[in-house]
């Protein structure tokens, strides 16, 4: 028989759970990259306007920052779904503790 509060190996879930904190900061990264990016793309598109650079190279690097937004855009908007997920779910911690606008006069 297993002891009391131990999990067995098969009560375990099969889903792999992000810790939240983790979760945030992989957010995080990915509002910055998606920032950068929308920066950098705007940057050389300004460039690409007023200067018009005649490198050759220039012509095929000027929108890859474009093309990182398209792919960040859509990372950060996932990871923040779950990590507002997985807010709504954890449990209220506070609950046995009352608020100051709780307590009896």
């Amino acid at each position: 028989m297993s002891t009391p509060g131990r999990h067995t190996p098969c009560s375990r879930s099969s889903r792999h759970h992000v810790p939240a904190q983790r979760l945030t900061r992989f957010v995080q990264q990915a509002g910055r990259l998606l920032c950068w990016s929308l920066t950098a793309g705007m940057t050389t598109a300004a460039l690409d306007l007023l200067i018009t650079p005649e490198a050759t190279w220039w012509h095929m690097m000027w929108p890859l920052p474009w093309y990182l937004t398209c792919l960040s855009a859509p990372l950060w908007a996932t990871l923040r779904a779950h990590e507002k997920a997985a807010h709504q779910q954890a449990p209220e911690e506070d609950n046995d503790i009352p608020c100051e606008w709780e307590q009896a006069a």
